[in-house]
């Protein structure tokens, strides 16, 4: 079984998080800049195994694609030319961002490391992560 690996795609930065190889944890991985992103989606597939891209898909409160769609579709083209045998899912990355804060916050970072907008967003990635998985598991568990 290999890892599934989230994106949280921004123009500047990727956050990226990955699973274990037996898909029960979710795990920040790294941040790269957005331009580098398939350079080390490459060299990371020489090393893991992973099952499914998960891209975080922005949405505006009323259930519409949001503005950065337009960066995200060409990405996520990429991503399927690129990696032809790699399933590409989007899952739903509305409050990521707030949450990632909000969970930095209660983790006891200090401001200057919330301030990271690298850390936020491979937390971000991390969590859309983690809300795929347990949208999965609930699904299996009805």
């Amino acid at each position: 079984m290999g890892r599934l690996l989230a994106i949280d795609f921004g123009r500047k930065r990727v956050g990226i998080a990955v699973t274990d190889p037996l898909q029960i944890i979710a795990n920040g991985l790294t941040t790269v800049a957005s331009g580098e992103v398939y350079q080390f989606l490459t060299e990371y597939l020489t090393k893991e195994t992973v099952d499914k891209f998960i891209v975080g898909l922005p949405k505006t409160m009323q259930n519409e694609e949001s503005e950065s769609m337009k960066y995200i579709k060409p990405f996520v083209s990429g991503l399927r030319k690129r990696f032809p045998t790699i399933p590409v899912e989007m899952y739903d990355e509305r409050f990521t961002s707030v949450i990632a804060h909000r969970t930095m916050l209660e983790g006891g970072l200090k401001k200057k490391d919330r301030q990271n907008k690298a850390l936020v967003d491979e937390v971000s990635a991390t969590i859309i992560l983690q809300s795929y998985m347990d949208s999965k598991n609930n699904i299996k568990f009805q």
